[in-house]
């Protein structure tokens, strides 16, 4: 049975973020994700949470200056000590959050440093962070996200991220699936998850062109939920989308594709 998770990063931005949890519960949402917790005490958080009878399905390690254009740290070869204590930041939020899951960015490539030193500090860096988070019973997921949006990024493929999966040796290592990042890098939806089903833990949406919600591009969603009940996928799917209009106004989309 598909499960919807309220991407609080991208929804309800017509409300301040902590109102947005009041507003996904109002909304029929179950779960919550968003990109980071971080400028949050972790115990307002989970207040929210609570008050409003909300999971909290993910969010990311720390990604360096995100504000400043940077959209992660782990393949920097210069930042290992950041990341390093980002994870320890992680697991605090999580653990206060009742999150059984976070996402790494591996960010922008450093555009001096030589390209097997980033993948190399990519895996060590993904190493070390499956292990401290198993030992807290979380899972650590990577993401690989289009160059489009992201010039530069430096992880944008499935078969990438299994490989890098594979070389970590670690069974706390998963894929995060977003829909919308690998229609544009690579299509073959269906398949691909298929494929590589019991690697994902977590899948995100948005349609193409525009990011915006199911239903105004060029995706097959009504198939494609069908699809993932049909293939036994039994996680969450985040609702990372830019509603055209207001939120709530775009919500129709849900029982349009009946979900």
């Amino acid at each position: 049975m598909t499960k919807l998770a309220a991407n609080l990063t991208m929804l309800y931005n017509e409300v301040d973020f902590l109102d947005r949890f009041d507003a996904a519960a109002k909304s029929g949402f179950a779960g919550v994700e968003y990109l980071f917790p971080y400028a949050y005490p972790k115990e307002q958080l989970a207040e929210k949470l609570a008050k409003h009878k909300l999971a909290q399905v993910l969010h990311n390690l720390p990604a360096g200056d995100w504000a400043g254009g940077e959209r992660g740290i782990a393949c920097h070869p210069d930042r290992v000590g950041e990341f390093q204590d980002g994870v320890g930041s992680a697991i605090e939020y999580a653990r206060a959050l009742g999150c059984t899951q976070v996402n790494c960015l591996a960010g922008i490539a450093p555009a001096n440093a030589d390209p097997e030193k980033i993948r190399v500090t990519f895996v060590d860096n993904l190493s070390f962070a499956a292990d401290e988070l198993e030992a807290a019973g979380i899972k650590l997921l990577i993401e690989p996200i289009n160059t489009y949006d992201i010039p530069g990024f430096w992880l944008s493929r499935t078969q990438q991220a299994l490989d890098v999966i594979r070389d970590t040796g670690s069974a706390n290592l998963f894929l995060q699936y977003d829909i919308y990042h690998m229609q544009r890098m690579e299509g073959e939806l269906a398949s691909t998850i298929k494929a590589h089903l019991p690697q994902i833990a977590h899948v995100q949406l948005a349609d193409n062109p525009g990011r915006n919600e199911p239903g105004t591009g060029e995706i097959n969603y009504r198939f494609l939920f069908g699809f993932l009940d049909a293939i036994g996928y039994d996680g969450w799917i985040g609702c990372e989308y830019k509603p055209k209009g207001k939120t709530i106004d775009g919500l129709g989309w849900r029982a349009a594709h009946g979900v």
